[in-house]
């Protein structure tokens, strides 16, 4: 079905027994979009990714993929997306072509059109001159460029990524997302679940979720802009561990966290920058420098209600 938007949520829910894990959440993602879902563990992200590919049925709400109910019609909303789990699923002692011939014929791609389909993923996925490598033996960042391989070998229109990057380093992660830009630029829909902010940094639009509830949505750069509650202190100083525990009994400062190095501090006013200085001077700790600073995607994320998240 030819509709504007991939996928449009209208208060989807879903309980189990008394838990809601995912309560009431509206949004759309965008044709040709790479749209981020973030939030720490348990916040309800799979569960939703669940729901919108049919494989749970919601408690409440609706949402349609692509066009489809996915109550109604879950059985061809399983055919026309694609899904790359969080943990690697592949079959290891398959050779990376094997596997792509029996992910390509459960999707009911054979002959001629699996063979094209085939030399385009690999090619996509600069796996060509692999076929033959026995998947137990790839690195970790070609086995994900391989599983994503697999979840578009049916040519979807849309791609549910769970946690893709999940214990890849830092290199294979850069040129993985650079795979997804082409799949975007070529027309696929991408939704992507991360706790790394560079990569949510790349996204086009993002949804922040906490406790099943979507607490923040927009561009990155919206959300930093327009989304961020209060205005962020930057602290450089000596023993920044023993000043973190110093700040966090200090009154009407909104959020304390260690970056690195540095300290980041939330404040509802620039004048208590005074404030922070006298209590980690009392504390005999040096101040090299205190400064208000532009909100990073990953303060925004934090004074959202978000744990910390990696990267």
């Amino acid at each position: 079905m030819n509709t504007p938007n991939a996928i449009v949520a209208e208060q989807l829910t879903r309980t189990f027994g008394k838990f809601v894990a995912v309560d009431h959440i509206s949004f759309s993602v965008a044709r040709g979009e790479i749209f981020g879902f973030l939030g720490p563990n348990g916040s309800g992200k799979t569960t939703t990714i669940r729901m919108l590919l049919g494989l749970l049925h919601p408690t409440s709400g609706r949402a349609t993929v692509l066009g489809y109910d996915i109550a109604r019609n879950a059985r061809a909303v399983k055919r026309i997306v694609g899904y790359m789990s969080q943990k690697f699923s592949l079959y290891a002692d398959l050779t990376v072509i094997e596997n792509l011939n029996f992910y390509g014929r459960a999707y009911e791609v054979w002959g001629k059109p699996l063979v094209a389909r085939r030399r385009a993923v690999l090619e996509l996925t600069e796996l060509l001159g692999s076929e033959g490598e026995l998947t137990a033996n790839l690195a970790a960042g070609y086995k994900q460029r391989l599983a994503l391989a697999t979840a578009i070998i049916h040519s979807p229109q849309l791609v549910f990524l769970d946690e893709p990057t999940a214990g890849v380093d830092p290199v294979s992660r850069r040129d993985f997302w650079r795979l997804l830009y082409r799949l975007a630029a070529e027309g696929t829909t991408i939704f992507v679940t991360t706790h790394y902010m560079d990569e949510a940094e790349q996204c086009h639009r993002l949804a922040f979720i906490r406790n099943g509830r979507i607490v923040a949505s927009g561009t990155p750069s919206d959300l930093k802009e327009k989304q961020m509650r209060g205005q962020v202190v930057e602290i450089d100083c000596d023993a920044p561990a023993r000043a973190l525990a110093t700040l966090r009994q200090l009154p009407r400062l909104d959020q304390v966290a260690l970056y690195g190095d540095l300290i980041h501090v939330v404040v509802c006013d620039l004048a208590q920058q005074k404030e922070i200085r006298r209590a980690l001077t009392a504390a005999q700790i040096v101040v090299k420098s205190i400064e208000a600073i532009p909100p990073s995607l990953e303060d925004v994320f934090i004074a959202r209600g978000g744990d910390r998240p990696e990267g």
